[in-house]
């Protein structure tokens, strides 16, 4: 392993645990960190790579970051990479569900998160301005953001996200590429294995059927059933960790009864503190439903919620980055990816909008939110040292 990939793995760590904020900040540690700092790809790849794992469902922050593990370091980057990120934040949500009573007590907890919810979303709006100003550079992008926002905002449904950008991208491709342009000689997948198609495309499907076969077999095996369920959860979350919390609540609160209300905010507000992918969340939700089997059994309810939620979408992610490249130089895919960003970019300020919901009246935390998107735009400081000054405050006062 090269200085280079040892030098990338360093950096994921120390990501791993200072990444909080949810997806939209996690690009923002990306784009400085990944990008201006390092170098290990451009600007334009990470958006690219960004639109592309909203368009998938899953993780969007989790498949973006494994992408780009592909393309400093191949396959076995891209796993050691996802282990890095997951592992950590997972580990501590299993601890937190079986011992539980230690994190019961909501006001500790939101003595820490009253300042660093808003300060978090300061990040977001930080995250938002920055691809705004790159990528919205056309009225035509300004227009696809806008609509985007809107239509998320008014729908709130999952099934938006890949239908809006897949409009984004047939908009732009069709107002940029010249009639004349001939693309049928492109060969999309000249340097396409086959069987490499055919084993991302084998695994998916044979997971999918295994979790339904013994799922029938073995109605009665709660670890089968967790499986199966977060399984096809991680096929049908589109939109990253905002749209997980609301049907993961709806399932398996409301629904099946494997934790309570209590439990799941309790568990919610603790990720909420973490550094990590949101998906990770998954790991209290499989340890909390285990709880009636003891402390292994909490393990294995984290391991199957874990690996359950996060397997759809890196199969997904690591079957299509090695084509990436090809698949954009054809004409009409590459003149799509003007209109996928700036949709995107949408996407970004709904969840900014979202996430202020909450705040109502509460002046300090705006204040707070500016803040801190005044000192991400104008000073050096960086992410861990705000999400630390968030911390102090919470504790402090």
């Amino acid at each position: 392993m090269n200085k280079r990939k040892l030098l990338f793995i360093r950096d994921v760590i120390f990501y791993t645990f200072t990444a909080f904020g949810g997806p939209q900040a996690h690009i923002a540690i990306l784009l400085r960190e990944f990008v201006q700092k390092r170098r290990y790809i451009t600007e334009e790849e990470l958006v690219e790579l960004n639109a592309l794992a909203q368009l998938l469902p899953g993780p969007s922050s989790t498949q973006t970051l494994v992408g780009i593990a592909w393309k400093v370091g191949g396959f076995r980057m891209a796993i050691i990479t996802f282990i890095i990120w997951v592992f950590p934040s997972a580990a501590i949500m299993c601890f937190a569900a079986i011992s539980y009573s230690m994190f019961s007590n909501h006001e500790k907890v939101a003595a820490v998160l009253r300042f660093m919810q808003p300060m978090a979303i300061g990040i977001v709006a930080f995250a938002t301005y920055s691809f705004a100003q790159r990528f919205l550079t056309t009225r035509t992008g300004k227009m696809l953001a806008a609509g985007s926002m809107i239509a998320t905002l008014i729908l709130q449904s999952p099934y938006a996200f890949p239908l809006l950008i897949l409009l984004g991208g047939i908009v732009s491709s069709a107002l940029e590429t010249q009639p004349q342009e001939n693309e049928l000689r492109v060969k999309l997948f000249s340097n396409v294995n086959p069987n490499k198609v055919a084993y991302f495309i084998g695994i998916l499907l044979a997971f999918a059927a295994l979790g339904a076969v013994i799922n029938r077999t073995s109605p009665f095996s709660l670890p089968v059933r967790l499986f199966e369920n977060f399984y096809r959860n991680g096929i049908l979350i589109f939109g990253g960790g905002q749209v997980l919390i609301p049907l993961m609540y709806t399932e398996f609160v409301e629904m099946k009864h494997y934790l309570t209300s209590a439990e799941f905010l309790s568990g919610y507000a603790l990720q909420q503190g973490l550094p990590g992918p949101t998906f990770s969340f998954t790991s209290f939700l499989g340890g909390i439903a285990m709880a009636k089997n003891g402390i292994g059994g909490q393990i294995v309810g984290s391991i199957i919620a874990v690996v359950g939620i996060n397997m759809p979408g890196f199969i997904l992610i690591t079957f299509i980055v090695p084509f990436w490249d090809d698949l954009k130089k054809i004409t009409r895919i590459k003149n799509s990816m003007s209109g996928i960003n700036a949709v995107a970019v949408g996407f970004m300020a709904t969840a900014f909008i979202l996430l202020m919901k909450p705040f109502a009246t509460n002046w300090m935390a705006y204040g707070l939110i500016v803040a801190t998107f005044l000192l991400m735009r104008f000073t050096k400081i960086k992410t861990p040292v705000i999400v630390l000054i968030a911390v102090a405050l919470g504790l402090i006062f």
